[in-house]
Order: C-alpha cells, then structure tokens, then sequence
C-alpha cells in the first residue's frame, strides 16, 4: 500500500497516478479534495476576479456613453455562491479520484514520525509514502495581528462586508490581485510593501501592473509594526524611510507569502524555513519516502505541484522520471492576465509591442491600453521569454513555454496561422524577429 498525506493538487495527481497504474492508494485529508487551490488560493481569485472584471468592463463602456449604469457588488452574495461553486468542484474531484481507485480519509489528522504516517492513534504500514501537506499562509510577526477584521486567503470566506477601506499587507502576486478585485469592488485598497512592489516582475508587466492598479495607494518600502483595533477601526502603525505613520482602515488582509506545512513531518530533512528537502525524484532523506507540492517551497504553483506529485508517483512505480523546473510560466490576474515565461537568458533581446485590438480589448483602444506583448529572442531566432498582458495572456504563456522548452526558433513561426481576431501579439513578434534576423544575417 502506498499512503499519501494531502488531498492538493500534488497529493492528488499523484493518487491517481498511482491507483490508475494498479497500486493501492490511501489518501489522508484533513479538510477538503483540492487543497488550498480551490479553497483559498486559484479558484476564489477567479470567483472575485470574474466579478470585478464584470464591474471594470461595465464602468469602461458607462464612460463611453455607451451603456447608463455600473453594477454594484453583492460581496455576501458573492463569497456565499463561490462556496457553492467550490463545493461543487470538490464534489468532482472526490468521483474522479475515486473512481481512479484511491481510498480518501477525510476529515483525519495524519502525521509521519519518521516511520509510518500516523492517523490518530492508528500507523499505517506502508511500501512508499508521499508527503503533500501543502502550505499556509505567512503571518508577519506585528503586535496586534490576530485581532478581528484581520483576514487572510483562508479566511476570507469570513468577511461578512465589503470593507470601505481595505488595507493589503503584501508586495507580491496574490497582493496585486486582490488589491486590483477589491479596488473594482469599490473599497478604498491601500497596498503595504516591505520591499519594491512586485519586483520580480518583467519591468514591462510591473509597469502594465502599475497602470491597472493606478487606483489603489502602493506604499513601498513600508513596514507594518503594530495594529490597534479601537471599535470598528484597525490603526496600522507604519514606518517608511525612517518615519513613522498610522493608516486607519476597516480591514486589513495578510497577503505576504506561503510557507510549507511540515510541522507534523518529523525525520525528513527540512530547511530552517521548514522547506522539505527533496532530490530531482522528488525523494527525501528517507527511503521510500517522497515530498511534493508546496511542502518542497516555492513557486508554490498548482501546475508544477501536479507535476511535482507525477513525478513522484513514477519514481514509486520504478520509471526513474526527473522533474523538470525549466520554463515555468505564471500568470498575473488583473483586468488583464499578465502572463510570463523566462529561461533567465542575458544575451537574449527584446522586442515589445501593444497589444492588438480583440475581444475583451476593442473598447480598451481609445484610451491606450490594450495590454502588451514582448519577446526575448537568442541572436540564432531561439525564444528565451515571453510576456502577455491580454485577456488570454495565460494561455499564450502555457503554449509558449512548452516551446521554449523544447526550444523553438521565431523562425518555425513563418507557416503559423493564428485566429482572427486575436489578443495575441507574441506570434506577430515572432514573426516579425524572424525577418529581422533573416535580413541581419543575410543582408545581401
């Protein structure tokens, strides 16, 4: 019997892969099937994001003239039916895991001690076990932090109104994405950057990010050192560039990381940050024993859990499958999905254009703003890294990275026929870098 500890996107993957290749398979979940990607991560963005582009599109053609009225949210309503939706996909994944043959225990507490994975006072013999506990979200260590109206992705299912001014500690992705939400919901969102505000970002996507975002107060470089609830107001003592300051708000959400949840993994090696230490087989210290998903640390990315638990699963099964971290693309989701993909190349070059006239980006023309698409191109026309700011930026970023990994030249992309009308600027782009490098190398 193989046991597996979590029911994420990693634990999963890898239950099925396992039961399908004929194994018996244990699954221990505390919570729910799908993990924190369904519950508090992925797919509440995309509830409140679906929304608040509803909201943004609306109040773009109000401005035009061309429709009488924008809608107001119903934020109760909203997070009420996005946990009907949620439930509904739980329901789907619990079939579809089941009928691939694996066994789910929920709602029990598993641990491993370094020998057996332990489900109350029960040890659960087993030939390979698969570590999956997934992640939580990272809490500053700030005075006062626990106090009400404080929330973070997990709980923010808890929020019983939309907040008139919302405060966002963070400086990352998923900061950005629920400052854009609730900034379209209507709430005044000021966002608390300790360091430079999405600063791994593409300068051309931070930029794209900056102007999206142009409603909502971005205070880099700013540490949180206190918060003070007195009545229904939070006090957030700040310090920036040496002075101190205080933000009043009626809602603070904690949007400053992940960090793995390996409190109950006991002799498996881990990093001071409570990483799990696993090998490119996505084995640990211990024989038979394997770690996968958010547990292992960054990029902390449902795709590349998914992967992760794959990879794992066929190492068990005895196919020796290495996992591969090259080429993975994110994804941004603002009004538009700002989408990326890199190898890290230094010697690639830049083409960046804006992005076309399409669906979801027509009535964006007259005020200049159809997204963006650029490329990274070797001298010998080999694609290093794309960006898409477009309705569909997350889909070019896939595909695109797919090639990059089996490294694809601008100039395969002569014969290419693309859909019209598109958002899609980075097959243009590589059209028009295989030109460019064609006519440099053969001037003649």
């Amino acid at each position: 019997m193989i046991v597996i500890l979590g029911g994420g996107p990693a634990g999963r993957l890898a239950a099925m892969r396992l039961a399908s290749a004929g194994r018996e398979v244990k699954l221990i979940e505390k919570g729910g099937i799908g993990g924190q990607c369904l519950h508090s991560g992925c797919m509440p963005v995309c509830a409140l994001n679906d929304v608040a582009r509803l909201v943004h599109t609306a109040g773009t053609l109000n401005t035009l003239g061309l429709t009488d009225s924008v809608p107001r949210v119903n934020f109760p309503a909203i997070l009420r039916e996005m946990q009907k939706v949620q439930s509904t996909i739980a329901s789907v994944l619990d079939a579809e895991t089941k009928e691939a043959g694996v066994e789910i225990l929920y709602g029990k507490e598993g641990r491993f001690d370094g020998n057996h994975v332990v489900v109350g006072d029960e040890k659960l013999d087993a030939e390979s076990v698969i570590l999956a506990t997934g992640s939580r979200p990272n809490i500053p260590e700030i005075a006062g932090i626990t106090s009400p109206g404080i929330f973070t992705p997990h709980t923010l299912r808890d929020m019983t109104c939309l907040p008139e001014r919302l405060a966002i500690i963070g400086g990352g992705i998923v900061a950005a994405e629920f400052a854009w939400i609730f900034s379209r919901f209507g709430s005044e969102v000021t966002v608390l950057s300790r360091g430079s505000f999405l600063k791994t970002i593409d300068e051309h996507l931070r930029k794209q990010a900056a102007r999206e975002l142009s409603g909502v107060h971005i205070r880099e470089c700013t540490d949180v050192l206190a918060v003070e609830r007195q009545g229904g107001c939070l006090h957030l003592g700040l310090e920036s560039a040496g002075c101190a300051d205080v933000l009043d708000c009626d809602a603070v959400l904690i949007a400053a990381g992940l960090i793995p949840r390996s409190e109950a993994l006991c002799g498996v090696s881990r990093r001071a940050n409570g990483e799990v230490i696993v090998n490119e087989y996505m084995q640990t210290n211990l024989p038979g024993v394997y770690a996968c998903g958010d547990v292992t640390g960054p990029p902390y990315l449902t795709p590349v859990a998914r992967l992760q638990g794959i990879v794992a699963a066929d190492n068990i099964l005895g196919k020796q499958r290495k996992m591969d971290y090259s080429a993975i693309p994110q994804s941004i989701n603002l009004g538009y999905e700002l989408a990326f993909c890199s190898d890290g190349s230094s010697s690639a070059r830049p083409l960046v254009i804006p992005g076309p006239a399409g669906p979801d980006t027509f009535w964006s023309v007259p005020a200049s703003d159809t997204g963006l698409a650029k490329i990274m191109v070797e001298a010998d026309g080999t694609i290093s890294g794309i960006c898409s700011a477009s309705p569909g930026g997350g889909l070019i970023a896939g595909y695109m990275a797919f090639l990059m990994k089996r490294h694809f030249s601008v100039h395969e992309f002569e014969d290419f026929v693309e859909v019209h009308p598109s958002t899609d600027g980075v097959y243009g782009l590589a059209k028009y870098a295989s030109e460019v490098l064609r006519k440099r190398n053969n001037p003649g």
